[in-house]
């Protein structure tokens, strides 16, 4: 047996810095979480696990349509094929695309528990069951005609896209949000229609600027609804990539049946990221802790036919008052603060609005060009075969004879070649040719698809010797896809921006009494310390003064009235 010594160093270890092994494994990790875990890219709106989940999904045969499947054997698919990072991670990635709470146009219909917009978890993998939902299949449209690039799994045991083809602006529609290494996205859903719009603007004319594509894409179009408060946080997103809207939520003030002079407040719409469940107790926390001033009760009677928050109000209660402190000190005011941070070739950038649309179209582009060339070979091979089927037609007699005497069919096919001049594909189809292919309505049937296939060819031929015809097939899409999936408007926009609400809005309106002595002391009471003297009273003191002085002014006011003496 040989031993080392102590004094001989051992060959395999090599000696290194630990500042620059830090500084690489660190730059390796952070480029690892940006690139292939936290950021979506451009072209499709995905991240590595969304991507995969959806194309497992396809590639199982999973689609609309189709039975379901169990959630659990769809992560299992996912784990063992493309994403080995844990089973966790791929399921609440299948949960979030088939919440219509979370995104504006679910990717997958779920069956089963899927969680709550209160918070509520989803049921185990073994119980819930999902499928691709129909705007899926655009996004998985044309990927097994050579549309994208593919790259070998983790063991190099299969293949997978590095990108969707994506006939629609997924980032976009449904928005997108993740936190990687010294850099976070967070970019917000838009209605599909309005961005649709905004596609055929810049195919139309490639100058269009951000302010006329904000004619067509009016703003955020969240899955929860609510409101958005002005229109300049939407401006600065869209020229910069970064701003911060203002969200509010949706509510309506009606009289509590069976009672006279009392109101209650009604939530109908909340804003985007907010847990319903959350939002009760903490209004039901402040109101207890008297931050709250005038609710007399909370309930949430929501339930499958939409949402609805129920706030009842004491009767001297101020609605409006109250309602502007919920807005302060609740989430029924929220902000959503927009970093349109994307994967462009594979580097993380900050995109406006324009920036988006045109790196999308130009993805596009890439595809219909990429499926047309695949399209044309495919036509022009069978073309190839269609010629020679129909030249054996013509000369069935001669070819009979080749193939009786020949001594077996490699023979038969290299005779078939050098005689009728044909190819070795052309060859190999004559002897592959059945009988029934002799008779006439076979023969009329070659011919139809002969001319049919020379039509397709030379349309596509003239399709790409022009960029202004593959600009026009992506614009027919686009229009084909916003008749298909277009809804209107859940997000309301409202001119009035945040700034302009003032201190009295949050001030409830009542009487009160301003007094002027003559030293020039000026005080503010409630109306009701003055009370009307009846005969025999003694009524109420108003103010008192010092032994010197006296009121000299005396006026009625409301406590939102501005007064000058």
């Amino acid at each position: 047996m040989v031993t080392t010594s102590p004094e001989q160093p051992d060959s395999s270890i090599v000696p290194i810095r630990i500042e620059v092994e830090m500084r690489t494994s660190y730059l390796n990790y952070a480029m690892s979480v940006i690139v292939s875990r936290a950021l979506p890219d451009v072209r499709d709106g995905l991240k590595p696990v969304h991507r995969r989940i959806l194309y497992a999904m396809h590639d199982m045969g999973i689609r609309p349509g189709s039975a379901y499947r169990k959630s659990a054997r769809i992560a299992g698919e996912v784990l063992g094929k493309f994403h080995p990072h844990g089973e966790g991670s791929v399921y609440d990635a299948l949960v979030r695309m088939a919440q219509d709470f979370s995104l504006r146009y679910p990717l997958i219909a779920g069956q089963g528990n899927f969680g709550s917009v209160d918070g509520d978890p989803p049921a185990a993998m073994r119980y819930t069951e999902a499928r691709l939902a129909p705007i899926a299949e655009e996004l998985l449209a044309d990927i097994d005609q050579n549309t994208v690039n593919f790259i070998p799994n983790f063991d190099d045991s299969l293949t997978e896209p590095t990108v969707l083809p994506a006939r629609l602006p997924n980032m976009l529609i449904n928005g997108a949000s993740g936190i990687a290494v010294g850099m976070a996205t967070n970019i917000p859903p838009h209605n599909l229609g309005e961005i649709c719009d905004a596609v055929i603007s810049l195919i139309d004319d490639p100058d269009t600027t951000t302010e006329q594509l904000m004619r067509s894409v009016k703003g955020p179009d969240f899955p929860t609804g609510a409101n958005i408060l002005g229109h300049q946080g939407i401006f600065d997103t869209y020229t910069t990539g970064r701003g911060r809207i203002i969200m509010e939520a949706t509510t309506e003030i009606e009289e509590i049946p069976g009672s006279r002079d009392r109101e209650q407040i009604i939530i109908t719409e909340i804003p985007y990221q907010v847990n319903k469940a959350h939002l009760v107790e903490k209004i039901a926390s402040l109101t207890r802790e008297k931050k709250l001033d005038g609710i007399s009760d909370i309930r949430d009677e929501s339930d499958r036919h939409g949402m609805r928050i129920v706030i009842e109000l004491r009767r001297d209660a101020q609605t409006y008052v109250v309602l502007n402190n919920l807005f302060r000190h609740t989430a029924l005011r929220s902000s959503f603060n927009t970093i349109m941070l994307a994967l462009v070739d594979g580097q993380p950038q900050v995109l406006p609005l324009k920036r988006c649309l045109v790196l999308f179209i130009e993805h596009r582009q890439v595809v219909v060009r990429r499926r047309s060339e695949f399209q044309l070979q495919k036509a022009q091979e069978r073309d190839h075969v269609v010629q020679g089927l129909l030249l054996a037609l013509d000369r069935m007699d001669e070819v009979i004879q080749i193939i009786r005497s020949s001594a077996d069919v490699e023979a038969a096919r290299a005779n078939l070649m050098s005689t009728l001049d044909l190819s070795e594909v052309q060859s190999q189809a004559i002897l592959d040719m059945q009988l029934r292919r002799l008779a006439a309505l076979e023969r009329e049937r070659l011919e139809k698809e002969h001319e049919d296939l020379v039509a397709k060819i030379t349309e596509l031929e003239a399709l790409l010797a022009s960029p202004e015809l593959v600009m026009a097939e992506i614009k027919q899409e686009t229009q084909a896809l916003k008749k298909s999936f277009n809804n209107p408007r859940r997000t309301v926009i409202h001119d009035a921006e945040l700034a302009d609400q003032t201190d009295e809005s949050f001030i409830p309106h009542e009487d009160a009494i301003i007094t002027l002595s003559q030293k020039g002391y000026v005080k503010r009471v409630p109306s009701d310390t003055f009370r009307t003297q009846h005969r025999g009273g003694k009524g109420v003191l108003g103010m008192r003064t010092r032994e010197d002085d006296a009121v000299m002014d005396l006026v009625v006011v409301d406590t939102h009235d501005t007064l000058f003496f």
